[in-house]
């Protein structure tokens, strides 16, 4: 009888502490780059990728989604809903930067509607870029484009 109480109460030691190292771990995406970079920085929900996204390695080009603004922790932004130009879309962050832009990146590793990330922006994106672009958006909306600096997965 003994023995089967220290069991039981072992279970009950043993299982709650299974279950918190088991739990998600939130990340605000925050590091050195997402903090410092650019002139705006959000939390922002990914909303939409319009069209298909490739890694095509003939033609290096930004691709225009759309984000919910969730907070904004730099700059200004007046919309609650931003687009935003994403280079290279189909690499992960780490690797998208080249020649010809130097300066983005990120810890991201594959863009998925509803998830959330951190991201350093400029505003208008024809400022900084100067290659092509993939905007489903054009037409549709008189609002600024943003380019992406820097883009974390944030786990909340």
């Amino acid at each position: 009888m003994r023995h089967r109480m220290a069991c039981i109460c072992s279970a009950f030691l043993i299982v709650p502490l299974l279950c918190t190292s088991c739990a998600k771990k939130t990340d605000p995406g925050v590091d050195a780059q997402v903090t410092s970079l650019g002139s705006v920085e959000v939390t922002a929900e990914l909303l939409e990728i319009p069209g298909e996204v490739r890694n095509d390695p003939l033609y290096d080009y930004a691709h225009v989604v759309k984000y919910k603004v969730l907070t904004v922790h730099r700059g200004q932004v007046d919309k609650d809903v931003i687009y935003v130009g994403q280079y290279n879309p189909a690499k992960p962050r780490d690797a998208a930067a080249d020649a010809r832009v130097g300066q983005i990146g990120g810890n991201l590793r594959q863009f998925r509607v509803g998830d959330v990330h951190r991201l350093a922006m400029e505003v208008p994106i024809d400022d900084y870029y100067m290659g092509g672009i993939i905007n489903k958006y054009f037409g549709q909306t008189e609002d600024p484009v943003y380019w992406a600096l820097w883009t974390n997965r944030v786990v909340r």
